[in-house]
């Protein structure tokens, strides 16, 4: 199954959480991201311009596999996130879109 999801990470404020901290959070996020697009369950991630944020698609097995891998996230906690399930469209002339 595909699904478009949109990620906004929410800095927290060093007074939250230590600088160093996050960043050693942000390193889990990169290695997590890294395995889960090599393994292709992550196939496309795009970055907003100027923004703290991302467009991804992800081709998981089910509703219950997206929610585990997005609430495996290191980054999680500080995320807005919004999922959209994508289909075939009828007019698309590639064969890789399911």
């Amino acid at each position: 199954m595909l699904f478009q999801v949109e990620m906004k990470v929410n800095v927290p404020s060093p007074d939250q959480v230590d600088p160093a901290t996050f960043d050693e959070i942000k390193a889990r996020e990169k290695a997590y991201a890294a395995a889960l697009q090599e393994d292709g369950r992550w196939r496309h991630l795009w970055r907003h311009v100027g923004l703290y944020s991302n467009t991804s698609i992800f081709d998981v097995e089910s509703n219950e596999a997206l929610h585990e891998l997005l609430t495996g996230l290191p980054l999680f906690p500080f995320m807005d996130i919004k999922v959209i399930p994508l289909c075939r469209h009828p007019s698309s002339i590639r064969d890789g879109d399911r």
